[in-house]
């Protein structure tokens, strides 16, 4: 029996025997798109700006991260940075900006893991020290922040995963926090919340360590020294 095909063949496969009436065809989809840099910018991004204001600098910065979204309305749609744009009135940082935008957009356009710029940028330290944010989260350098915005970002459109913290946990850290002021008879800091002499977390980088029960513990993510 002649069977006429009316569309185009897009794969083929060689069967033998009894196989041929045994296993169906697959229907070939068209392939998930990956972020590369053959795509071509489209007209349309979906943009993000953020603020900050560090106490280093007179005027604040806005990072602006523009998103294109591949394989829309499929099964695969995913939504991917393409180009990051910063923007502030002082010129005293116009030359590494421009550089540093060029070179994280380029990045991002190339496609892949980009997630390990974050941990680059945060590991960047300023030879004059570092400085502390509203919250008491300690930032080695300006770059270190710009690094702390993107991977907001990129916790925000699913490229890195959330680590929330539990209802239960974040009452127990409440009543440490209170229990521990109560104690030590002090009012915790304004800028930061926290005790004011508390030291800072190795692991969320906030001024909130502080000893209880003989033991070293963050009263922001609940890092213990003893487990």
């Amino acid at each position: 029996m002649a069977i006429k095909i009316d569309q185009k063949i897009t794969a083929q496969r060689v069967l033998k025997g009894d196989a041929a009436n045994e296993v169906p065809l697959e229907p070939v989809g068209p392939k998930p798109v990956y972020m590369n840099e053959t795509i071509e910018r489209p007209e349309f991004l979906l943009g993000t700006t953020y603020k900050i204001k560090p106490p280093v600098d007179e005027h604040a910065m806005y990072i602006t991260i523009n998103d294109i979204i591949l394989n829309e309305d499929t099964d695969h749609e995913v939504r991917r940075p393409y180009e990051v744009f910063i923007n502030s009135k002082s010129m005293e940082h116009f030359q590494w900006v421009i550089a540093l935008t060029r070179v994280l957009s380029a990045v991002f356009r190339k496609g892949g893991d980009v997630t390990f710029l974050v941990e680059e940028l945060r590991s960047v330290y300023d030879p004059n020290g570092g400085y502390f944010k509203k919250g008491g989260i300690f930032m080695p350098s300006l770059v270190a922040e710009i690094g702390s915005v993107i991977e907001k970002h990129l916790k925000a459109i699913g490229m890195i995963e959330t680590e929330e913290m539990s209802e239960l946990t974040k009452r127990i850290l409440a009543e440490k926090k209170a229990d521990f002021e109560t104690r030590q008879s002090q009012a915790p800091d304004d800028d930061t919340g926290y005790p004011k002499n508390a030291a800072v977390c190795g692991k969320c980088h906030t001024k909130a360590v502080v000893m209880m029960d003989g033991c070293q513990t963050c009263l922001a993510c609940g890092d213990s020294k003893c487990g």
